[in-house]
């Protein structure tokens, strides 16, 4: 892809990232000159129509914001097969690369980057759109400072519980219970997901691992995140609370959305600023609910509503919430450490049976194997934890010759560990000949024939016009780089090939007025200049008919300019006076007057001594240059 013009307007320049649906890369907009980030699916799924819609629907879903922590979408398209995502192209890194550098951040520097996330999150929430897909590769941190949201792969409208209807999407690291128990996503999915993130930030490591992705779904749906300051002490006790009222297992216990969250956050980096736990008590404005009585204040002005009074949620409030959750929590704990403790036991032994040494033990076949030599890919499959099986091989049109095509089962199955999986290695695209007869048939026959050999025809064809060939039919073949192909030889298969098709032969144009010339050429699709005038001493022109014509060099398209030559008819001359001349004076003369002289058969000798008496026409007469003029003597 790098260096190709994409729709004749975005110049690749470089990759940037590769991900299991597409490739992002670097790219010029030659329209606008600025640099923007191309993303282009992967080829192997643009006939997949899930995928597709997917990837139609990132484009809508991110173009539907306008908001300066969302990565903008400028455009989006098709070329050729390959569908296109152009986007803000940024300078600067992950959250995911910070964190492997830092390790972990501080509170401060925590709330700074969550601020900026939960900004862009509420855009899309109050848009309708859940993110579904929240992790630390999806924050990108530009060098100027900026901090946005990329990748609404996932996204999908939030008018109601939104059913993936499907295997799980996003990144189980940060699935919240409900979608990996029930498959139900919301806009407090998002925020579990965004708790998730704060309690790397702040601990340096994810709250639950595992060997396998089954065993940490099984911890985000069955077990509590912990509180950050268990591992990092530095952690202050309302930015503890924050964590865990976002990333509770009960969506219902969580906030309702990114705005809800966000506002708490700025109350916990007050409150941290302040040194207290207990936020001042807020003010808020409550008109009269549907179906209640109204409160007795009725101006619509501002009340001060102490704790007691206030009979739901208020957004700013939300800190003594979180303090009465824990306190709650705290009192449940003695009757539920029994509880516990089965619990343990009994995940203990799901894990021994689940484990690879256990008779349930499974693994999932990598799913990163396309594309790999063929040592390597038997590396990874020993890595997860099964034989390799067969290798055989397939013609595979995406992946180059001696590379691994695919397995079976397919990446991403899950197999007992120890069993066989099988690579298929690719022999790169099929070698195949060119259909014959398809030169001089109709250029339709010429496509279906070109088509069943299996290979992809250009939608427009070349056109020329060729006096041998029919209109419509085919001239030649030509291949990707624009060279004519030589039809006896083999082709990749889907090689792309473009009809050079004729218009038929270019209208006869000679010894007809011009008006008509001018009418042929333009039915043709052809144009014309006229280049000059000549006489036709032939007489076989007449004058205002063109005479003669200068095609252009080349094969001939429409649009060609044709040269004409108009005819001025014959050249008349005036016979010269040659009366007392001798032959031999008066023949030079009337052939450079531009007639034939001829004498007598009484003149045969010609003598020097005869002298010309009379010509025929006389003297002075106008004649056709190059007729003939009678030369009589005196003997």
């Amino acid at each position: 892809m790098v260096g190709h013009l994409l729709d004749g307007r975005y110049q690749v320049r470089a990759r940037i990232a590769r991900g299991g649906m597409a490739t992002v890369y670097l790219a010029t907009d030659l329209r606008l000159e600025r640099r923007v980030a191309v993303k282009v699916m992967h080829g192997h799924l643009a006939d997949d129509a899930a995928f597709r819609d997917r990837f139609i629907q990132e484009a809508r879903s991110a173009a539907r914001l306008a908001h300066p922590n969302v990565v903008n979408v400028f455009d989006q398209g098709q070329d050729s097969d390959m569908a296109y995502l152009v986007m803000e192209y940024l300078q600067g890194i992950t959250l995911r690369d910070l964190l492997k550098e830092y390790g972990k951040l501080t509170p401060e520097q925590t709330m700074d980057i969550m601020e900026a996330v939960l900004a862009g999150l509420a855009a899309a929430h109050k848009a309708g759109i859940v993110h579904r897909d929240l992790k630390p590769e999806n924050v990108l941190l530009a060098d100027d400072g900026r901090i946005k949201i990329s990748d609404f792969g996932l996204a999908r409208a939030a008018t109601a519980n939104t059913a993936t209807g499907q295997a799980l999407l996003g990144t189980i690291a940060y699935l919240s219970p409900e979608l990996v128990t029930r498959g139900i996503a919301d806009t407090r999915s998002d925020i579990y997901a965004v708790g998730i993130m704060m309690y790397e930030m702040l601990v340096g490591e994810q709250p639950y691992k595992g060997d396998q992705p089954v065993q940490i779904a099984y911890q985000h749906a069955n077990e509590r995140v912990p509180s950050p300051s268990a591992k990092n002490s530095a952690v202050p006790q309302p930015l503890d609370e924050l964590v865990l009222w976002a990333t509770a297992r009960d969506p219902e216990q969580r906030p309702r959305d990114a705005r809800t969250l966000l506002d708490q956050l700025f109350d916990t980096q007050n409150m941290i600023r302040e040194g207290t736990s207990i936020p001042p008590i807020r003010t808020a404005v409550l008109p009269a609910a549907s179906g209640k009585a109204a409160p007795k204040q009725e101006s619509g002005e501002t009340q001060v509503l102490s704790r007691a009074r206030r009979t739901g949620p208020v957004t700013l409030d939300s800190a003594n919430r979180l303090a009465a959750v824990t306190k709650t929590r705290h009192r449940r704990g003695f009757w539920l450490a029994a509880l516990v403790l089965v619990l343990v036991a009994l995940v203990g032994g799901a894990g021994w049976y689940f484990s690879p040494l256990g008779p349930g033990g499974v693994s999932t076949v990598p799913t990163d194997l396309r594309e790999m030599t063929l040592d390597e890919a038997k590396a990874a499959v020993v890595a997860a934890g099964f034989e390799v099986g067969d290798v055989t091989s397939t013609y595979d049109v995406d992946v180059a010759q001696g590379l691994v095509s695919a397995s079976v089962p397919s990446g991403g199955e899950t197999l007992a560990r120890g069993k066989p999986v099988a690579l298929i290695q690719s022999l790169g695209p099929e070698l195949l000949p060119i259909p014959a007869g398809v030169v001089g048939e109709p250029a339709d026959a010429a496509r279906a024939a070109l088509e069943a050999g299996r290979f992809t025809v250009t939608a427009d064809p070349v056109e020329y016009f060729n006096s041998d060939v029919a209109a419509g039919s085919v001239i030649s073949l030509r291949g990707p780089d624009g060279n004519t192909i030589d039809t006896a030889q083999t082709l990749p298969e889907q090689t792309a090939v473009t009809l050079v098709t004729s218009l038929g032969k270019v209208p006869d144009l000679v010894n007809i007025p011009i008006a008509d010339a001018e009418a042929r050429l333009t039915a043709a699709g052809l144009k014309f200049e006229l280049v000059g005038e000549e006489f036709d001493n032939s007489g076989a022109t007449p004058d205002g008919n063109i005479l003669s014509v200068r095609a252009p060099e080349g094969p001939i398209q429409k649009g060609a300019t044709f040269g004409l030559v108009r005819s001025k008819g014959v050249e008349q001359v005036t016979v010269p006076s040659v009366v007392g001349l001798s032959w031999f004076e008066a023949k030079p003369i009337l052939q450079n007057a531009g007639v034939v002289p001829s004498y007598s058969s009484l003149a045969d000798a010609a003598p020097s001594s005869y002298v010309v008496s009379s010509v025929t026409p006389g003297s002075g007469a106008r004649v056709n240059k190059g007729s003939q003029v009678s030369v009589n003597f005196t003997l």
